[in-house]
């Protein structure tokens, strides 16, 4: 029994990571195997999953949707012969396992959604990248934004958050199961005999932090503790970075008699050097007290008395220790208003987290995330948010409605296992 997994980006690897582990667990004979469609399929080596294609990294990192420029740069550097080898790889695989039974499991958008169809066999989805919550939420419709008033003119209403190509590679007679991201799209879905199910969000799992310094929290008790996440591919994170250190200097001005804390969580992928420099050239310096990491991992910073930590191997902790976070990030920031607490959020350049990008990620997570246009909004939006405990109530329900609970894998996997592949 063999299943191939396809993927395309560093969150959905991961997910898949997640998916293939809870089935091993309970199904140890599966041949497991892996073709990341975009980057380099870390999250696979790393859990040593073997891949069967070549991989590439791309400029664009995976977001050719947001900018035609982006793809431009892509297919310069070899993405249409990049996508011929990982096609003829997948019918490869499909040809070696004739006698045996084989399946498929894309995760992500409609690209591993149509190598999974492309390839013949049966196959599911798990859909990351789309929610119903672009168009909608529980009460109704959503205003359209400015930048497709124009184009909703043209084509009209638009009835699913799935277009119409990508909802006939899911009602395919091989499309066995699709596990969309929430309840929402679940529902919108199924109006259409959509096989799908709403099992959560496996961006949600294993986000329980490992490593915290326990004897070392009670000195930060009463401080505003701000996780901050500027992305995770360069050099466009080193630009959102930037923009991260002006807003913190907003939140420094509005609490001049309150000790902050500052969580940087940088992506293993990144180098930290440039990142130092950018807070060395603001006045930041290193930060010798003893009483100051909240991880092992961690590096410390002060300037007056606000105190920044960077690690690159501490998100999870960071996470669950931050009361607010300052973020140009995608799921990171979905993950931390999982949790049920307020994201704040700030335009950059692309190629991921342009305006079109944060535009949208405000409608999914609706009140959970505050959608600033300048660094300089951050310290009065994040002031006047503490003030309000009705507004943290609703942050809290929105998230974790909107994100789900954890688990979501081990649900996906036992479902694969009950209805599909035993």
């Amino acid at each position: 029994m063999r299943l191939l997994c396809l993927s395309n980006g560093h969150g959905e690897d991961s997910i898949a990571v997640k998916i293939l582990q809870s089935l091993q667990r309970r199904l140890p004979q599966l041949q497991c195997g892996a073709l990341p469609l975009v980057g380099l399929g870390q999250a696979y080596t790393a859990a040593e999953i073997p891949l069967i294609g070549p991989v590439q990294p791309m400029p664009s990192g995976g977001f050719i949707y947001m900018d035609g420029r982006e793809l431009a740069k892509d297919v310069r550097k070899g993405l249409l012969q990049l996508t011929w080898q990982q096609g003829s790889s997948m019918g490869r695989w499909v040809r070696e396992g004739k006698g045996d039974r084989s399946f498929l499991l894309a995760v992500g958008d409609i690209l591993p959604l149509t190598f999974a169809w492309w390839s013949g066999q049966p196959y599911a989805f798990v859909g990351t990248a789309k929610s119903e919550y672009y168009l909608r939420d529980e009460v109704g419709r959503l205003p359209v934004p400015q930048s497709q008033q124009v184009w909703r003119r043209f084509v009209g209403e638009q009835p699913c958050v799935y277009f119409p190509w990508e909802r006939w590679l899911m009602k395919r007679s091989n499309c066995r199961l699709v596990f969309p991201r929430d309840q929402l799209t679940t529902t919108i879905l199924k109006t259409y005999k959509i096989p799908a199910w709403s099992l959560g969000n496996p961006m949600m799992d294993s986000l329980e932090p490992r490593s915290l310094l326990q004897e070392h929290l009670s000195y930060w008790d009463n401080s505003l503790r701000v996780l901050l996440l500027p992305g995770s591919r360069a050099p466009e994170a080193q630009r959102n970075w930037e923009r991260i250190l002006q807003a913190v200097d907003s939140l420094q001005d509005l609490y001049p008699g309150r000790r902050l804390l500052l969580l940087a969580a940088l992506t293993p992928g990144l180098d930290p050097d440039p990142f130092l420099q950018g807070l060395v050239a603001q006045g930041w310096r290193t930060a010798l007290s003893p009483t100051y990491p909240v991880t092992p991992t961690s590096e410390s910073y002060s300037r007056n008395k606000t105190v920044l930590q960077l690690s690159q191997t501490s998100f999870s902790e960071y996470l669950h220790l931050a009361d607010i976070a300052i973020a140009m990030a995608g799921t990171a920031a979905e993950q931390f208003a999982g949790l049920g607490k307020p994201v704040f959020s700030l335009v950059g350049r692309g190629p991921q987290f342009t305006p079109a990008f944060a535009e949208a990620q405000t409608r999914l997570l609706g009140a959970a995330l505050t959608l600033c246009r300048h660094p300089a909004e951050i310290g009065t939006e994040v002031k006047k948010l503490m003030s309000d405990p009705d507004r943290l109530q609703l942050i809290a329900q929105t998230g974790r409605q909107r994100m789900g609970e954890p688990g979501a894998a081990q649900r996906i996997a036992d479902h694969l296992l009950s209805l599909w592949i035993t």
